[in-house]
């Protein structure tokens, strides 16, 4: 039996540290908010949503308050680099109190895609603060359907590739599947 010491406060310690770390990045973040060297852990990144249907990739961006004027768009074969700016729109009242909780300054989002895509050829659309980039996929990257033959004699076999269009299993009753 292995005797463990007893240290009380370490677990408090620990907690002490943590708390310590967040709220150092919290100050360091508010003081260059319109910094691009925010804390990766607390700077503000855009939703994503990303779905395959088969011929073109299709993404969505969610960046509401960013204007068109304010993104930078990048499309490779394998990846969508966005870069863009929530602009601090001033107040000219000097009495006035302002509670804010949105986010402002810069954002970059690197989104690596599935598959490869034409990036010659992207459309892009940002209608009510959700950017849409519709991506099609290179020719030999799109899902292509193949017949796996099972239990099939050899002459079924080649009267498919015959194309005479028999793509039923030949399946006879001498034939089982087994299960383990």
């Amino acid at each position: 039996m292995a005797l463990i010491r007893w240290e009380p406060f370490r677990e408090m310690e620990i907690l002490r540290r943590q708390m310590d770390q967040l709220f150092s990045d919290l100050t360091a973040a508010e003081r260059s908010s319109s910094d691009i060297s925010v804390s990766p852990r607390t700077a503000w990144v855009p939703a994503v949503e990303l779905s395959d249907n088969g011929s073109e990739i299709l993404l969505r961006v969610e960046i509401p308050g960013v204007e068109a004027k304010d993104l930078d768009v990048q499309v490779t074969q394998d990846a969508v680099s966005i870069t863009g700016e929530h602009r601090y729109e001033k107040h000219s009242e000097s009495n006035a109190k302002v509670h804010s909780e949105f986010r402002y300054g810069k954002f970059t989002r690197i989104i690596p895609l599935p598959s490869k895509v034409q990036n010659q050829q992207v459309k892009a659309d940002l209608k009510d603060g959700i950017l849409i980039l519709n991506l099609p996929k290179l020719e030999q990257e799109q899902n292509k359907v193949f017949k796996v033959n099972l239990g099939q004699s050899q002459s079924a076999t080649a009267s498919i590739e015959a194309g005479n269009g028999n793509t039923q299993p030949n399946i006879t009753s001498q034939q089982s599947v087994q299960t383990a």
